[in-house]
């Protein structure tokens, strides 16, 4: 779910790494050692930081969901873990440098909302380096305490049935219904006879992706696999960027 005080706001739309329904990307190779700067956390001591601390990283961009007014939403990834950049300080320019793969060092708040951690308050500057993260598939630790140790990853779910979301449809415009084509779109999954609730960001993968548009075709009872990010909003809450109809 959007929060309040942006869901208003016309976004600059920009495709995840996947492309938003062009499947994933492979390991990409790193021409050096993934060997953090001097004063650069590595992601252990990013997770035991305190909420509300200054935390400074380097990991690499996976995706780019919106920029507005100088300020960009970023997921990004290390080898170790994965981080949520929100409204960062960015300009334009630098925006279009931001590349799947890319390097960048970052210094900010971490922070908490509604169950998603979070750098809040950042800025950055591009390092040398690259890599892209592949998929990893998290559909055996669904409803585990481990899968958060997984937030912010790029994912995958494998062998998942789409159930009712509540309207007697595969999909909802909005987590209430409240939508249109545009909106995010809300839909549900099973596994071993628990249900879970996954999103397309409309932000990431706009109504022009394919991804949203295989949702708005998925029919109750297909069996799909997924890609996305691990985001979580009181409990885990997908943002799904590709889906396959098996």
């Amino acid at each position: 779910m959007k929060k309040s005080f942006i869901a208003t706001l016309a976004l600059t739309l920009v495709l995840a790494l996947t492309g938003c329904g062009n499947g994933g990307n492979g390991d990409a190779a790193d021409s050096a050692q993934d060997v953090k700067s001097e004063g650069v956390m590595t992601y252990a001591e990013y997770e035991a930081a305190a909420l509300d601390t200054q935390v400074v990283i380097e990991a690499y961009v996976q995706a780019k969901q919106s920029w507005w007014e100088n300020q960009a939403t970023v997921y990004a990834q290390d080898k170790e873990g994965a981080y949520f950049l929100y409204n960062m300080a960015c300009s334009e320019e630098d925006y279009a440098k931001l590349t799947t793969g890319t390097k960048i060092k970052v210094t900010g708040y971490k922070a908490e909302w509604s169950g998603e951690v979070e750098i809040i308050d950042a800025t950055f500057e591009i390092m040398d380096g690259n890599y892209v993260a592949s998929a990893r598939d998290v559909t055996s630790l669904l409803g585990k305490d481990e899968l958060i140790k997984h937030q912010n990853e790029f994912v995958s779910f494998k062998g998942m049935t789409v159930e009712d979301a509540g309207n007697g449809s595969a999909f909802m415009y909005n987590w209430d219904g409240s939508g249109e084509e545009g909106s995010d779109l809300y839909f549900n999954v099973s596994l071993g006879g628990n249900t879970y609730t996954f999103t397309v960001e409309s932000y990431l993968c706009g109504a022009d992706t394919e991804v949203y548009q295989a949702v708005k075709a998925l029919e109750i009872g297909q069996t799909v696999d997924m890609e996305g990010f691990l985001y979580w909003y009181n409990g885990v809450n997908p943002h799904i960027t590709s889906i396959t109809v098996k």
